[in-house]
């Protein structure tokens, strides 16, 4: 009977399938199991820990979640800390003035770029100048009195025509030197020296007086490097304090930072666990899903002579 085997095909169909639907909920199930125990292993369980500098404290919630963390200082600590705060205070006040205080380098210094303006205005060779002029006003004076007196001495002594030193006409054709008077020659020849040697002194006056000026901007310019270096200098004992403060705080931090190492989950043995349980719930699935009844049903209904088998018996 064709429609027996048929049938009993179909049965073993259907029981084979819900023993795999029953297998596959059983393995989601050892899934899920394993992520919770993994989850459970992973968890943050923050330890308490006190140490000199402080003390940890960790609030969990209801659910055994990690409510808020926080750590209290040493109260000996504490006490040092608010003394550098209060010292802190004190000198952020001393930086605050301290602009004021050394205002006075940046007027002189102004007052150096003015002064270097003034002498660089003038070209070396207009200082020289400038340098001669003065140094001849000076020696006029003296001059027009020895002038006086060396007339004087000519014409008591009588000398004052005397002129001799003339030469003769020149194989050239040119004229000669003309004679001339030997003390007013050797006034006017030492005046020419004296002269010579106040132009090299002006060149040289002259040259100084260009690298004055450049030197009043760099005087300036260094005052001015000074102030500005006194102002950020003013911050030191400011940040010197709050850095003992700060340095004090990271101390009771060590509490907190030991106990949230200590209770961090075991990331490690989470992924083990879970990895495990995975591998057990497949392992089983295939033993879950075989139904041997229902086996035998699919394999007799496939065999020819299952339907005559089973008409004999009735």
């Amino acid at each position: 009977m064709p429609f027996i085997a048929a049938g009993a095909s179909l049965l073993g169909g259907f029981l084979s399938g819900r023993s795999a639907k029953k297998a596959s909920q059983t393995q989601a199930n050892a899934q899920i199991e394993a992520a919770r125990i993994a989850a459970e292993e992973a968890r943050f369980r923050p330890i308490g820990i006190t140490t000199r500098f402080g003390q940890s404290n960790f609030v969990q919630g209801r659910n055994g979640r990690l409510q808020s963390a926080g750590y209290t200082l040493d109260p000996q600590l504490a006490g040092f800390q608010n003394r550098f705060l209060g010292l802190a205070e004190d000198g952020l006040s001393q930086a605050e003035q301290a602009q004021q205080q050394f205002a006075p380098l940046g007027q002189a210094a102004q007052g150096l770029f003015g002064l270097g303006e003034q002498y660089l205005a003038q070209s070396p060779q207009e200082a020289a100048q400038q340098y001669m002029a003065g140094q001849q006003n000076l020696l006029a004076p003296s001059r027009e009195r020895q002038f006086a007196q060396l007339q004087n001495q000519m014409f008591q002594t009588g000398r004052g025509g005397l002129s001799v030193g003339a030469t003769g006409e020149r194989p050239s054709g040119a004229a000669g030197l003309g004679s001339a008077n030997p003390d007013l020659e050797a006034y006017y020849n030492a005046i020419a020296q004296q002269d010579a040697g106040l132009a090299a002194q002006a060149m040289q006056a002259g040259q100084q007086q260009t690298a004055f000026g450049a030197g009043l901007f760099g005087t300036g310019g260094n005052l001015l490097s000074q102030g500005f270096g006194g102002q950020a200098a003013a911050m030191t004992p400011f940040q010197a304090y709050l850095q003992g403060a700060t340095g004090l705080e990271s101390l009771g931090q060590q509490s907190l930072s030991l106990g949230a190492s200590l209770g961090g989950g075991n990331t490690a043995s989470a992924q083990a666990l879970q990895s495990g349980g995975n591998a057990a719930a497949t392992s089983m699935f295939a033993a879950n899903a075989y139904n041997p009844f229902a086996t035998a049903l699919s394999n007799a209904g496939r065999t020819p002579g299952f339907g005559d088998a089973v008409r004999g018996l009735f």
